[in-house]
């Protein structure tokens, strides 16, 4: 997909926090010590994009910039969301590696206990022009408490519910739904034929996590405790969970053929006509790349309970994003600081997110008109105002594996007709705090 960040095997991740001490000795820390080729950079960008390749041609365009200042080559790949996370962590493990990265946010913890990335203290962030240019809620979601993050943020991103205004007028439905309720309600009036209400990916396991965080926190849960152990079994967490399931299990807004659905593959359905509605992380572009036109859909908050969005039990969207970090062990500490600092710069951070329609983590750059659309506008003031960070903790990757399958496997059990209930949900919950537990 282009955003939603792919879950990486338990068995990887428990060998990294192994192995942490052993991935950690670099070079050079904190932008001292050695740099062997100063002169060059290796790169890997996420897939922000419709494609790769409009990814290589956007990013080389503005990578020769920083070239033509610093005189510094860097060799750029766009690595897909579906490897992305496995080539970082075997990268961590062998110390092989870039000398810059993108990440996904939901990662940050994660990758930051493996002790191979650049801690960002605050020296390390004046070199780039200070911690204080950047949102709260996007350097909330850069690492764990109380360290130094492990990243920058680079592209924010939050959920917004999108709707086909045609299929709505059609079905005389004169505003977006605000609750979860008038949701189902609009999603049962329009479902009929080949369309239906909503469009889902039942084989994503990060979206399935993305959104039970967000129905939990609404329930009042949350899936870790304060000291970080798993809770996964709490009635929030099991009503929230229950609850995005339930929009093929009971409702039947959404088609049993996307329990199969991987990435992207609802925005398809959308952009076809097929569905009413998505939830998704600033899709504009995609949209574009697959011939809908900007008129055709409307951009909402993602539904709460009851009321408005809001903090607390009112949150409606995870801290959505892609953070850029450096290999604490790079051969070019200097440059690669330098070029964090140059995606990062004002001018690059209206460029960059106005391209792929994500909202721009440094505060100067939201400020751009660019980012007042009606979609944008949405995106920036969910980030500001009702969105929280996923737990930052050093077992999220793991978390999203095995509460992203048992939803997964939930959304089989609804496809194939078997009952879900709270109790079901439960027990798949209980089972994947086990694996948790286990480890």
């Amino acid at each position: 997909m282009r955003h939603i960040r792919a879950a990486a095997a338990t068995a990887l991740v428990l060998a990294l926090t192994a192995t942490a001490a052993a991935c950690g000795g670099g070079t050079a820390t904190n932008g001292e010590g050695s740099n062997k080729s100063p002169k060059k950079l290796t790169y890997w960008a996420s897939n922000q994009g419709p494609s790769i390749e409009a990814d290589k041609e956007i990013l080389t365009k503005e990578i020769a910039k920083f070239e033509k200042q610093t005189g510094i080559d860097v060799e750029l790949e766009v690595v897909p969301w579906a490897d992305l996370l496995n080539r970082i962590l075997a990268a961590t493990s062998s110390g092989q590696g870039p000398d810059v990265l993108n990440i996904g946010n939901t990662w940050s913890a994660s990758l930051q206990a493996t002790g191979a990335l650049l801690p960002w203290d605050d020296k390390t962030f004046d070199r780039i022009g200070g911690r204080d240019r950047f949102t709260e809620s996007a350097v909330a979601a850069t690492g764990a408490e109380g360290k130094d993050p492990a990243a920058v943020p680079l592209y924010s991103l939050s959920y917004a519910l999108y709707y086909n205004k045609k299929i709505f007028k059609d079905a005389g439905i004169e505003k977006p739904p605000a609750t979860w309720d008038e949701l189902v309600a609009a999603g049962k009036k329009v479902t009929k034929g080949d369309t239906y209400g909503l469009a889902l990916e039942g084989s994503n396991l990060s979206n399935h996590i993305h959104q039970a965080f967000v129905l939990a926190k609404q329930h009042g849960a949350d899936f870790f405790t304060a000291d970080g152990k798993p809770d996964f079994t709490s009635d929030g967490a099991v009503a929230g969970v229950k609850q995005w399931v339930d929009f093929m299990a009971k409702d039947k807004i959404t088609s049993k053929s996307v329990a199969e659905y991987a990435q992207n593959q609802s925005l398809s359905d959308f952009s076809k006509g097929k569905a009413a509605m998505v939830l998704w992380q600033a899709a504009a572009s995609t949209f574009k790349s697959q011939g809908m036109d900007e008129s055709e859909y409307g951009v909402a908050p993602v539904p709460v309970q009851s009321g408005t969005p809001g903090q607390g039990e009112q949150i409606n969207s995870m801290v959505a994003g892609i953070n850029v970090s450096v290999f604490k062990n790079s051969d070019n500490l200097d440059g690669a600081i330098d070029f964090v600092k140059f995606l990062t710069s004002d001018e690059e951070q209206k460029i960059l997110n106005s391209t792929y329609g994500s909202i721009p983590p440094v505060k100067a750059a939201q400020q751009d008109a660019a980012f007042d659309k009606p979609d944008t506008s949405v995106l920036r003031d969910a980030l500001g105002t009702s969105a929280a960070p996923l737990p930052q903790v050093p077992e999220e990757s793991q978390f999203e594996t095995v509460v992203g399958t048992a939803i997964k496997d939930l959304f089989a059990d609804a496809a194939a007709g078997r009952p879900v209930t709270t109790e079901s949900v439960k027990a798949a919950l209980a089972k994947a705090e086990q694996q948790m537990t286990k480890s």
